[in-house]
């Protein structure tokens, strides 16, 4: 989807909504034929954009609409959507626990990760959870919307050059303490307030960083943080 696309769309607010080109349920007045969508993402303006890009295909139907993670496993157990859309960053929950979330509640629905962050790291616990597809949000709207499809096929769909990366880029190399200990550092503060943050003694915050650094070739603490961020490492 590009900038210009986005620019030219409105968001609407969060809700379940029904398609009006299918033929419609009695108890819903939802459509019953084609794909049914939901789609979730914290920025109404590309929101409202992947919405409205998706909603010109006849055969693609918006069934329900999140600005929050925490709000969709409901909407998708109310609405029962083949595909949801999902970003990874979101309030409430991250858009990778919710793909677990989906998987396990409403299995039928498959889920297509569509981010503006394309992080290996990302990418990995994503499909580990459970996601059909993972693309990142400049991906032409014709070619989200067939991305789209072939995930309701049943068939995988990773982004190419994301994927590449992913490879080279290896696994998470932190533990979940050092995770913690990063996660905790890109707030700023000392190394006292890590560790009264984490109910940790200043000498185990200090070694917990030291072997952060090294696990990440960084130079310093700031660095670490910047690595590991980029590779997705840090999302809880």
């Amino acid at each position: 989807m590009s900038a210009s696309d986005a620019a030219s769309m409105t968001a609407g607010e969060p809700t379940g909504r029904g398609g009006a080109t299918e033929p419609l349920s009695a108890d819903s007045g939802e459509p019953t034929l084609g794909i049914r969508l939901l789609v979730a993402d914290d920025q109404a303006l590309v929101r409202g954009a992947l919405i409205a890009l998706l909603d010109l295909e006849p055969d693609l139907h918006i069934v329900a609409e999140a600005d929050r993670g925490d709000e969709v496993l409901a909407l998708a157990l109310e609405h029962r959507p083949d595909v949801a859309l999902l970003d990874v960053e979101m309030p409430g929950l991250d858009g990778i626990a919710v793909t677990a979330q989906l998987r396990a509640a409403v299995p039928s629905c498959r889920v297509l990760v569509v981010t503006t962050f394309g992080r290996p790291g990302y990418l990995k616990r994503a499909m580990a959870a459970g996601a059909s597809g993972f693309v990142v949000k400049d991906t032409p709207a014709r070619q989200l919307a067939e991305t789209v499809r072939r995930v309701h096929a049943g068939l995988r769909v990773v982004d190419p050059a994301l994927a590449a990366e992913s490879l080279a880029s290896g696994d998470n190399p932190l533990s979940a303490r050092e995770s913690d200990i990063l996660r905790a550092a890109q707030r700023g503060g000392s190394v006292a307030d890590i560790a009264a943050d984490l109910f940790l003694s200043e000498g185990t915050v200090r070694n917990y960083l030291s072997s952060a650094i090294g696990k990440t070739a960084a130079r310093s603490r700031a660095e670490a943080v910047r690595i590991a961020e980029e590779n997705g490492w840090l999302l809880n």
